[in-house]
């Protein structure tokens, strides 16, 4: 399976599982303690929000930011972050990831359990796309699996594409991307990338603020600043 066809099931995923997706947060005590980790992260500014799924760190980046935008392509899963992020400092926008790119920068780019969904195929282009929506002096700000999570996964063996098969309520199966990326590895990888890194693990989970290399990221309103 190529990444588009793997990236397409992960998608229908998402989206036919909205209802479901917080389920992990009120069944795991560790998630519930994770999300107050963002008050203690440089989350400042504008904030531009990845893959912001049903909203449950959306509320508390809004509590820090001047402003959130929060993206995520599965329309069901935006339907319940509106509900549950009224602050009017949000906005909402429907987009693919893997295709959006940045019309403006941000001081803060955040994603939560994203990145270890990223093929490791395009994982450049995402690291460069994160750059490029950072203003001057900004920061990706991450939480992400580490590799105990692997081990409440149904891990698909010998893929081109790391991925997991998950399963819905009404019995449908998906197969989705999943990378399972210690602290060590992440501050690795982006310190080969030229971004300034530091990693840590929190409840099992890798945290992470990252900048990137002096001189990178450019988008159409690259002079306009953070606005």
């Amino acid at each position: 399976m190529n990444d588009d066809a793997l990236l397409a099931e992960q998608l229908a995923y998402y989206r036919a599982g909205a209802a479901e997706y917080d389920r992990p947060y009120a069944e795991r005590a560790h998630l519930r303690e994770l999300l107050t980790v963002v008050d203690e992260l440089p989350v400042t500014g504008d904030v531009l929000e990845l893959a912001c799924g049903t909203g449950q760190w959306t509320t508390r980046l809004a509590a820090r930011a001047r402003s959130v935008t929060a993206l995520d392509a599965a329309a069901g899963m935006l339907a319940l972050a509106r509900a549950r992020a009224t602050s009017p400092r949000v906005r909402f926008i429907e987009a693919d990831l893997f295709a959006w790119r940045p019309p403006r920068r941000y001081d803060t780019v955040f994603f939560a359990f994203w990145l270890s969904h990223v093929p490791p195929a395009r994982l450049t282009a995402f690291w460069d796309t994160v750059a490029a929506a950072l203003a001057p002096g900004g920061r990706a700000v991450f939480v992400d699996d580490g590799p105990a999570a692997a081990a409440e996964e149904e891990v698909l063996a010998g893929r081109p594409v790391p991925s997991v098969l998950r399963r819905l309520d009404d019995g449908s199966r998906y197969r989705v991307v999943k990378v399972f990326r210690d602290a060590r590895t992440l501050t690795d990888d982006l310190s080969a990338r030229g971004w300034s890194a530091r990693v840590r693990t929190v409840s099992g989970c890798c945290v992470g603020v990252a900048e990137p290399p002096p001189g990178t990221g450019t988008c159409p309103d690259a002079a306009a600043g953070s606005g």
